[in-house]
């Protein structure tokens, strides 16, 4: 290990497009939309929703895409904070992504994944967290011998898990029945479009991830935003043609009674049996894919902390493998702590801990904008957000709905989120208590500015 090196510059515009579309289409894309008919009250409004919450995204990574090319270091969110609001902010955010959000969403699609799995062959339920485990581990493994390797799992799972979506989409609308698409919904429940668009944004999260490993990219002022509006163009489109498909096959209210099921169903209507099998074995691709690329990019928030000195052991996990050119300390730690929570929690408390949290932060990251426009009116700008402010003021509205609906919905799990949020803070001040000025007084100075 060599804790002066580098981080090998490897990754290119295809292989950073595939992270955002690899971490964002999971297994949202399967999961929610009979959530999303039920809340929205029918099709119609469930396309609406979708729309909706994939422009909140955009205006979320158009934004993004400004501060990451005035910031292009390695470490994402973390780095942004902390160049933007000072020390203190900078350390809760990757805090708050090394020990809730990394793990929890490594755990989460572990979990799925493995329970999946289990089903798909017909084993003990029992198998589904050690099978989700052995994943997570393999996939550590393979992402710690480099970003190339890492980067064509990244490519091979982008590329399977769009082979399913794309079969659902064409013979979907093409197979599908167009009066099953004009039905009414059937739906009598109690209508709520805002928890609509918060379903949808659960399964558009993840798309901030590219900017963990903007110091590997060959040209990052040029590649991220295109890599960051791309990917979420991509995903955007996928989500509403798959509901579209989804809506020529089956009533709204049979994809609501189905949930989770509904994909497949949808599958055996259009190509028989073989065709839910077929589907399971998509979306299992899918999970991969999205867990490979949260694997990969992870751990570089462990990396640039420690490099800082802002973690316990920062010298041995700001580490990076003479060989490979990996952080492979800082992705044990992950891995370590994904583990744990496999171990002791389920997927659902997980993913709710880990959006709440990292959603408060998303605030501050858009925010950002308007700070860095004004302190740095001299700098030259390589890319900027089009229809500013309109575009970043749209973006931290976005957010803002997800914490307070968070906290509406889930009080017990933002809560939670929220101490152990502030157990960073302690933890910081010891590893700063003997640097010149008190960590108290640089906390005061930033909120002044």
């Amino acid at each position: 290990m060599n804790t002066e090196a580098g981080l090998k510059k490897d990754i290119g515009l295809s292989v950073a497009m595939s992270i955002v579309i690899g971490t964002v289409i999971g297994s949202g894309i399967f999961m929610k939309p009979g959530k999303v008919i039920e809340y929205a009250g029918g099709s119609n409004m469930a396309l609406l929703a979708w729309i909706l919450g994939g422009l909140i995204t955009l205006a979320g990574g158009l934004t993004i895409a400004e501060v990451a090319t005035q910031i292009p270091k390695t470490g994402g969110l973390y780095v942004y904070m902390e160049e933007v609001y000072g020390k203190v902010w900078g350390y809760l955010s990757g805090w708050v992504q090394t020990v809730i959000y990394g793990p929890a969403i490594i755990g989460g699609l572990g979990l799925y994944f493995g329970s999946l799995i289990a089903n798909l062959f017909g084993w003990n339920e029992k198998a589904g967290p050690w099978i989700g485990v052995i994943t997570v581990i393999f996939l550590a493994v393979i992402n710690s011998f480099g970003t190339k390797y890492g980067g064509i799992v990244q490519n091979a799972a982008t590329i399977g898990k769009l082979l399913p979506i794309i079969l659902i989409i064409v013979f979907g609308i093409w197979k599908g029945n167009e009066e099953v698409l004009n039905a009414g919904s059937g739906l009598t429940g109690e209508i709520s479009m805002g928890a609509a668009i918060l379903a949808t944004l659960w399964a558009y999260d993840g798309w901030l991830m590219v900017g963990f490993v903007a110091g590997e990219m060959k040209n990052p002022a040029k590649i991220l935003p295109k890599a960051i509006v791309g990917g979420i163009l991509v995903v955007t489109a996928a989500y509403l043609l798959v509901n579209v498909a989804m809506f020529h096959v089956l009533p709204a209210s049979t994809i609501v009674d189905l949930g989770e099921n509904s994909a497949g169903k949808a599958a055996s209507l259009l190509f028989g049996d073989i065709g839910g099998k077929l589907i399971a074995i998509g979306i299992a691709v899918s999970i991969f894919g999205c867990l490979n690329g949260k694997i990969l990019t992870f751990p570089r928030v462990t990396y640039a902390m420690a490099q800082r000195k802002q973690l316990p052991a920062s010298r041995f996990l700001a580490s990076v493998s003479e060989k490979f050119g990996t952080p492979i300390p800082a992705t044990g730690l992950q891995v370590v702590f994904a583990v744990i929570l496999m171990l002791v929690s389920n997927p659902d408390y997980l993913s709710a801990m880990a959006i709440f949290a990292i959603y408060i932060f998303y605030i501050f990251a858009f925010y950002a904008v308007f700070l860095l426009r004004k302190r740095n009116k001299e700098k030259e700008r390589t890319y900027s957000v089009p229809l500013f402010p309109f575009v970043p003021a749209f973006a931290i509205i976005g957010a803002g709905y997800i914490v307070i609906a968070t906290i509406y919905d889930n009080p017990r799990d933002s809560l939670t989120a929220i101490a152990v949020t502030l157990l960073g803070l302690p933890l910081y001040w010891y590893l700063n208590r003997n640097k010149g000025k008190t960590s108290s007084d640089e906390f005061l100075k930033q909120q002044a500015k």
